[in-house]
């Protein structure tokens, strides 16, 4: 069973100094390395499986749900109209509170 992949903090400096051992460790143990520049993060590394699976089939599935959106005619509507759903809905809540 494949592990869960857990994140480790890293700066770019030893990312640098230990390039091979970060990637050996992403791709066999699973780990995602957050790389920090200035003390800011900067980039994600990760092993191909992890990206395969986790990204590319996530943005595989959202172009499914889009495409399926547009053939149900569902992507005419605008962001004014939705705005306004999200804000009558809200203030119907409010409303039933009191």
């Amino acid at each position: 069973m494949p592990t869960k992949p857990t994140t480790k903090l890293i700066d770019a400096l030893s990312v640098r100094t230990r390039l091979g051992e970060v990637m050996e460790e992403a791709e066999k143990e699973n780990t995602r390395f957050l790389v920090s520049r200035r003390g800011k993060p900067a980039v994600v590394i990760l092993g191909v499986k992890d990206y395969l699976k986790n990204i590319v089939k996530k943005n595989e599935l959202l172009a499914e749900i889009q495409l399926g959106a547009k053939k149900a005619g569902l992507d005419k509507i605008t962001d004014k109209e939705i705005d306004s759903e999200i804000l009558s809905y809200r203030r119907s809540k409010k409303q039933n509170k009191k």
